[in-house]
C-alpha cells in the first residue's frame, strides 16, 4: 500500500491493448488509472474525476484527437493543474513541437518502456 495519497491517471487511447499496458505499467506505481477511447470521453472522464493529475493522451483518435484534446484542456481553467503527457506513434519533431505549444508537459513515442513512462513521471514531479 502506498504510504502517500495515490495518484490518478487518465489513459486516453483508442487502443483497448495499449491502455491495458500502461495500467499495467502504472498500477504497481500506486497510480489509479481512468480510461477513455477519444477525446471527448476524456473531457467527460476530466469532468468526472477532479482529482486526475495527468492524462497520458494519443494523437490518433477517432471523433477528437490528442492534438484537439489538448487544446481543449488547456482553454479550460479548471484543468490547470493536470499534466498532459502525450503517447503516441507520432514522431516528428514538428509534431512533438505542435504538441508542446498546445500545452502538453511531457511527449512518449510508441513503443515505450515501463521505465520511460516512470522516468518521465519523475521528470514531471509527479509522486510515484
Amino acid at each position: 500500500m502506498a504510504g502517500a495519497a495515490e495518484m490518478k491517471a487518465l489513459i486516453l487511447d483508442d487502443s483497448r491493448a495499449t491502455r491495458a499496458i500502461l495500467k499495467r505499467i502504472l498500477k504497481p506505481l500506486s497510480v489509479e488509472c481512468v480510461e477513455a477511447a477519444d477525446g471527448y470521453q476524456g473531457l467527460e472522464r476530466l469532468k468526472e474525476h477532479a482529482d486526475i493529475d495527468i492524462v497520458l493522451v494519443d494523437w490518433n483518435m477517432p471523433n477528437m484527437d490528442g492534438l484537439q484534446f489538448v487544446q481543449a484542456v488547456r482553454q479550460d481553467s479548471s484543468n490547470d493543474g493536470v499534466m498532459l503527457m502525450m503517447v503516441t506513434t507520432e514522431s516528428e519533431i514538428q509534431r512533438v513541437a505542435h504538441a508542446m505549444d498546445a500545452g502538453a508537459n511531457e511527449y512518449i513515442v510508441k513503443p515505450f518502456t515501463g521505465d520511460i513512462i516512470a522516468q518521465k513521471l519523475r521528470i514531471l514531479g509527479l509522486d510515484i
